[in-house]
């Protein structure tokens, strides 16, 4: 069994994703907001980000693969599509974590196509110095160090993804 070090606490987690979620419904104010989770790391993130928001908030997800376990392929796979159009609507993809930027610019890109009125980013961690495709994130819960990260959602082969605090492996 791996041993998990605490990198972000749940109570620092809770605390930033209040902040983030106040900045949205800030910036969104009056407006209906489409929240596009990618599948599985965002769902805790997400869930708890719209919470948070008094605006009206659709919930729809994607599952995109570029892992094998602790690498990143480069290559880029819809497993899942978006059930509902968001032709016209103000759409935010929410990520649990940004490394290279490949997943996310690809998914830009795709989700432009269907014609949302604006799209904008949140992820709850951000990891710049690993960074291949520069991206604009809009909200980020935190930048952190090149470590592997689980917990809130992150796993590492489907475990760990339900600690309540962001930890990561030595």
């Amino acid at each position: 069994m791996e041993e998990i070090k605490v990198l972000i606490n749940n109570s620092k987690l809770e605390k930033r994703i209040v902040e983030m979620a106040k900045q949205i419904e800030k910036d969104y104010k009056g407006k209906n907001i489409v929240f596009i989770g990618i599948l599985k790391g965002s769902v805790m993130f997400m869930t708890q980000l719209a919470k948070n928001i008094k605006n009206n908030v659709e919930l729809e997800f994607m599952d995109v693969s570029s892992y094998e376990g602790m690498e990143c392929t480069g290559k880029v796979k819809i497993n899942k599509d978006i059930r509902n159009s968001i032709e016209g609507k103000d759409v935010i993809i929410v990520e649990d974590i940004i490394d290279t930027g490949r997943t996310l610019t690809f998914l830009l890109e795709y989700l432009k196509q269907k014609n949302p009125n604006s799209i904008k980013i949140a992820t709850m961690l951000s990891k710049p110095s690993r960074r291949i495709k520069e991206l604009d994130v809009n909200y980020i819960g935190f930048a952190i160090d090149d470590k592997f990260v689980v917990g809130y959602g992150l796993d590492y082969n489907e475990k760990y993804r339900n600690l309540p605090y962001i930890g990561y492996i030595e």
